[in-house]
């Protein structure tokens, strides 16, 4: 299947795709801050705000697999500094999506002039996406120890992540 799916800019018509992978991944409490789900109006203002979205395409069914979002770590001085966010559908973990959404994500940062991406809370346990992280060439920062609070109301460290771009 992976021969078969693209990375390309997200449109309007992936947008409730998009809510609907986003909002698996907040209601599964193990990666992302956010505790709010996005509904048709929120999403597409969150979506719409991001310097840049990048979806996985199943080219044969036209299914929206992933996603990713992309946007400025910080302002002014920092301002060359960029984020990303990834999520994939749990029905297609493992099939390499991620890493292609990675991939498009660096390629779309120094597009838009950004000189690093940095991941502030990588949650130690995510050991997939810190082992796919290092092997593309991310380097780690040190380790904040309780700095995310998982679903179930433990306290986890994270582990900051940047690559030059």
């Amino acid at each position: 299947m992976n021969d078969k799916v693209i990375i390309r800019e997200y449109v309007q018509t992936d947008i409730n795709y998009m809510i609907n992978i986003w909002n698996e991944v907040v209601e599964e409490g193990l990666a992302f801050p956010q505790e709010e789900f996005l509904d048709a109006v929120t999403g597409k203002e969150f979506f719409d705000s991001q310097s840049y979205c990048g979806v996985a395409e199943n080219t044969d069914t036209g299914e929206i697999l992933g996603l990713y979002i992309l946007h400025p770590n910080n302002v002014g001085r920092c301002g060359h500094i960029c984020n990303s966010s990834y999520a994939v559908l749990s029905t297609n973990r493992g099939l390499h999506i991620g890493e292609k959404l990675v991939s498009d994500s660096l390629i779309q940062g120094k597009k838009l002039g950004f000189k690093i991406l940095q991941f502030n809370a990588v949650v130690a346990s995510n050991i997939h996406a810190r082992h796919l992280y290092e092997r593309i060439g991310f380097k780690q920062l040190g380790t904040i120890p309780g700095g995310f609070r998982l679903k179930s109301g433990k306290y986890e460290d994270i582990c900051p992540y940047y690559i030059e771009l």
